[in-house]
């Protein structure tokens, strides 16, 4: 039988521990994962004590007042809060997807919220998602033609277009690729089922002339 265990750096231990104020009653306690680099420390998970009653209903709306009125250093990505940029995604009960849309409600227990799996973490829930952009880029993610520019758009049939759909939706929060076993021990080989949709995106458009050059 195969042992593995964690360098001593990384082993995530028990942190700091925030109450809810005095009087609430509808209690939901968050434990976030907490790293800092400055401070030369193992990681560890903070626990914070949100009266939800006067919180949003989702893991975002948490963070944001945990930010806001308990814990200022907190460190975490958002912007639209409308599931539409893919800035918030993060583990939260062990399962990859994005804080503006998991309803508080969803978790029964304690809320456990991580960083993407298997990236570099560059402070607390921020993973540095510098060499997913690259595969990214890797794939030429624009339309190539070699014809001459018509004079309005180059169009599609509805069938055509319809061919697109489950493919261009894709927002780049890179919840699939990090949640990838293949990715995680091949990412410098392998480009990740992110990547591989945006791959497939392009070559499957009509209006695309370089499908030979991207296969």
């Amino acid at each position: 039988m195969v042992e593995f265990s964690l360098p001593r750096n990384s082993k995530v231990g028990v942190g700091s521990t925030y109450r809810a104020p005095k009087g609430a009653k509808n209690v939901k306690s968050f434990r976030v994962y907490r790293w800092n680099p400055d401070d030369k420390k193992n990681p560890s998970l903070d626990t914070y004590e949100v009266d939800m009653d006067s919180c949003g209903p989702m893991v975002l709306d948490a963070l944001i007042k945990i930010k806001d009125e308990i814990d200022a250093t907190l460190t975490f990505r958002r912007s639209c809060r409308e599931g539409v940029c893919g800035s918030c995604a993060m583990n939260i009960d062990g399962t990859n997807t994005l804080a503006c849309t998991k309803f508080v409600s969803e978790v029964k227990r304690d809320v456990k919220i991580y960083p993407l799996p298997h990236a570099p973490v560059i402070k607390d829930l921020v993973p540095d998602l510098s060499q997913l952009y690259s595969q990214y880029a890797a794939i030429e993610p624009w339309l190539k033609t070699d014809s001459s520019p018509p004079d309005r758009e180059r169009l599609q049939s509805p069938d055509e277009r319809k061919n697109l759909d489950g493919l261009y939706e894709c927002i780049l929060c890179f919840c699939c690729s990090t949640s990838c076993p293949s990715y995680w021990w091949n990412s410098d080989r392998y480009l990740g089922p992110a990547a591989l949709l945006q791959a497939y995106r392009w070559i499957t458009d009509s209006r695309d002339e370089s499908a030979g050059d991207r296969l």
